[in-house]
Parts: C-alpha cells; sequence; structure tokens
C-alpha cells in the first residue's frame, strides 16, 4: 500500500515557514494525500509536536473529511466546520483549528501531520479534543500517512 501525505508548504523533514508559525501570520499548511486504501470512509488528521517540553502538544485535530477529498488548501479557516466537508477539533492552545509551531527559544522542534484513512465517519461534534477522535478512531484505522517539518526560534 502507498498512502501518502505530501505538501507543498515544506519539504519533508525541512524547516516550517515562519508563515505556518506563531512567528508569522499562524497559517495551515496546505496538505494533499492521494492512494488512500480501499474502503476509506473519511480522513483524520492530528498534527502534533513529540519534542514540547511538557509532552505532546497537539496543534490541529481535523475529522470527517469526505473520502472524495483529496486535499485541505493553505489557511483553513478556524471554523468548526470546513467547507467541502469535515470538522475541526480543540488544540492544545484551547482553540478551533490550526495553532501553528510555537515552541520555546532553542532547538527545533518536529511537528507531524498524521493523515488516517477510516473505514467510518466519527460523527463527533465539532470542537470535539484529540483523545475523543483517538478513542472514536481505534479500530477503524485503514491506512496512515505522515509528513514531518522542524521549527526553532
Amino acid at each position: 500500500m502507498s498512502f501518502k501525505l505530501a505538501t507543498s508548504s515544506f519539504s519533508n523533514g525541512g524547516e516550517i515557514p515562519k508563515k505556518f508559525t506563531c512567528s508569522g501570520a499562524d497559517v495551515s499548511p496546505e496538505l494533499a494525500w492521494s492512494e488512500a486504501p480501499a474502503g476509506t470512509k473519511s480522513f483524520a488528521l492530528i498534527a502534533d509536536d513529540p519534542d514540547a517540553p511538557g509532552g505532546t502538544y497537539t496543534h490541529w485535530v481535523v475529522y470527517d473529511l469526505p473520502a472524495n477529498k483529496a486535499s485541505l488548501p493553505e489557511n483553513v479557516a478556524k471554523t468548526d466546520e470546513i467547507s467541502g466537508g469535515g470538522k475541526q477539533g480543540r488544540n492544545d492552545f484551547r482553540k478551533i483549528g490550526y495553532g501553528g509551531p510555537c515552541p520555546p527559544p532553542g532547538k527545533a522542534h518536529r511537528y507531524f501531520f498524521r493523515l488516517n484513512a477510516l473505514d467510518k465517519m466519527l460523527n463527533l461534534s465539532a470542537g470535539a479534543g484529540r483523545q475523543d477522535v483517538e478513542q472514536a478512531m481505534k479500530g477503524h484505522v485503514l491506512g496512515e500517512a505522515e509528513v514531518m517539518g522542524r521549527f526553532a526560534r
């Protein structure tokens, strides 16, 4: 299987431009995916920083993206519902939508964008947290694709 997630906003493993961070406009990067597993009914995306001082920090939670969707544009509106289908949850900044990298000064942190192909819609209310999404995904993940970027301040 070759489920893939890519972004034109930065190279995989490369530096995330300031535009996508709290040091810039704090807009979400463009994401596109291909070759989803057979039987995919929806997608869920979680973006996080495993290098945060207090443990993994969640920057973006998206779910119920329809199976016919293959991308998210740059600068997704920070609203409950995504235009064209999908919902956004609450990040660890306690806000809806994308919250960009904002590490303390020092070494670069890694930011993982993980997209899960699911065999059902999660049907959670908009604004759900990461734990609710991960719990609802259990036993329904058909595949996972990821892209990672780095950022330091």
